[in-house]
C-alpha cells in the first residue's frame, strides 16, 4: 500500500521507511508533486500534524499521514514545544535552536525534557491520531554527529549517549517518532 508522508525531510522519511520495512511504500511530498509549503499555523503539535494531513487529503486525495514533533523542556515551561523548528527564528537553523536552548538553561539544574511526536493519519473520511514520547534530559553541551534537530543535546532516560551519538538503528528502537510510528503500523496492520 502507498501512503503519503507529508514531509520532504529525508531524515524523517528514512527513519519511518526503516520502521515500516516493505509493508508500506512511503511517498514524500516531492514524490507526489507537492511543492507547496504547507502552513503549520496551529498552536499545538497535534494541531500542526492534523493541518498537514488535512491539506494533502484535500488537495491530492491520497491516504496520508503527517507528523509534528516538539522538544518540551520542563524548566522552560514546555518550550520550545510547537515552535521547536523555529525556536531561534524563522531561519529554522538547528545550531541556532540548540544554542538558544543551552543559553536558556545555562544556570538551570533541572534539565528534564521530552520529545513528543504526534502522527495524524487520514484514511478516506476518517482521521486517527497517534502519540510517541521519549523522556530524557538536555545535556550541558552538544555531543555526536548523527541525527538532526536537537539530537546532539538530548540524552534519553537510561542511556549515556545523546540521540546524535546513536546509530540510526539505535535511535529508531527508542525514539518518540518510532513509538508513534509503531502505533500507526499496528493500526494499519489491523485495518489491512
Amino acid at each position: 500500500m502507498k501512503l503519503v508522508f507529508a514531509s520532504n525531510n529525508k531524515h524523517k522519511i528514512a527513519e519511518i521507511q526503516q520502521l515500516v520495512g516493505d509493508k508500506f511504500q512511503i511517498l514524500s511530498l516531492e514524490a507526489i508533486g507537492c511543492t507547496e509549503d504547507i502552513p503549520e499555523t496551529a498552536d499545538t503539535i497535534e494541531g500542526n500534524a492534523i493541518l498537514k494531513a488535512d491539506y494533502i487529503t484535500k488537495h491530492y486525495n491520497m491516504p496520508c499521514f503527517a507528523d509534528d514533533t516538539g522538544l518540551e523542556i520542563e524548566a522552560l515551561h514546555g518550550e520550545p514545544g510547537v515552535y521547536s523548528a523555529r525556536y531561534a527564528g524563522s531561519q529554522r537553523n538547528s545550531e541556532d535552536n540548540m544554542g538558544l536552548v543551552l543559553a536558556n538553561l545555562r544556570n538551570e539544574t533541572n534539565r528534564a525534557a521530552q520529545f513528543k511526536t504526534i502522527i495524524a493519519l487520514h484514511l478516506g473520511q476518517e482521521q486517527y491520531v497517534f502519540e510517541g514520547i521519549v523522556k530524557g534530559q538536555i545535556t550541558l553541551e552538544k555531543r555526536g554527529e548523527n541525527g538532526f534537530g536537537y539530537d546532539p543535546i538530548f540524552q534519553p532516560e537510561d542511556y549515556t549517549k545523546t540521540f546524535a551519538q546513536m546509530t540510526l538503528e539505535e535511535k529508531a528502537a527508542i525514539s518518540h517518532r518510532a513509538r508513534a510510528v509503531v502505533k500507526l503500523i499496528d493500526f494499519l496492520e489491523r485495518m489491512f
